[in-house]
């Protein structure tokens, strides 16, 4: 059944209209807040096949106020210049061997790993541990670079991951509800920019098919997509 906080929410917003960006965020903050720090989702149906390798929506996009999260980084490298790079960066593990190892044995204790080139040919022997995860270092979203340090940075700044699911959906988080609204804002424009621009060639008819805004406790207000050139 749903909580009294959930139906007071349900009130406040009409399930049938789509709402600016703006409009939406607005809608959004005025819901009945949970008892902790709600973190903010956008969610979007997109029109591909995502069983098409030509039809895979995938990408990295920097928030400008970041996403409210405390991100633990794993970096996996072999030489001490990069290893030294990535802990004076601020990752919070940093090795090589024995992180593989660790990593075999079933530990997960982080958000994001990242791996030089070079490490790789063994980091890539986790796959059945860390893919299903999804935490297994790749070039297309900045995690397999020898620049650990800009790596390590960007990660904790706020760069955020997409990736269309089995189902033809992207979730990406996009901030906490105790941001203000222009920063829930700021932050959603910038995420929904990058997805409408990852559309790929092969796509035919509507490619942003629904996008919604939600925090973790609260009914989707459904964004209307115009102001970005998007048919939604």
């Amino acid at each position: 059944m749903p909580s009294k906080r959930y139906k007071k929410a349900l009130e406040l917003v009409d399930a049938n209209k789509t709402y600016p960006l703006k409009s939406a965020v607005e809608v959004l903050t005025k819901f009945p807040k949970a008892k902790f720090n709600e973190t903010i989702d956008l969610a979007f149906r997109l029109g591909v096949d995502p069983k098409q390798s030509d039809q895979l929506v995938r990408g990295t996009v920097p928030l400008p106020h970041g996403s409210g999260k405390t991100v633990k980084v794993l970096v996996f490298a072999k030489s001490g210049q990069a290893a030294d790079a990535a802990k004076a960066a601020g990752a919070e593990f940093v090795g090589f061997d024995d992180m593989i190892a660790k990593c075999n044995s079933g530990w997960n204790d982080f958000d994001v790993a990242i791996a030089t080139p070079e490490a790789m040919s063994e980091v890539r022997k986790l796959g059945k541990v860390l893919g299903p995860r999804g935490l297994m270092p790749n070039p297309k979203t900045g995690t397999v670079t020898d620049d650990t340090a800009k790596a390590v940075r960007e990660v904790k700044a706020g760069r955020v991951e997409f990736k269309v699911d089995k189902t033809g959906n992207v979730h990406v988080a996009v901030g906490k509800i105790s941001f203000t609204p222009e920063q829930i804002a700021d932050n959603a424009r910038v995420v929904i920019d990058a997805v409408v621009k990852s559309r790929p060639s092969s796509v035919k008819g509507i490619f942003v098919q629904s996008c919604t805004l939600s925090a973790t406790m609260s009914p989707a207000v459904r964004v209307d997509l115009k102001e970005f050139n998007v048919a939604a």
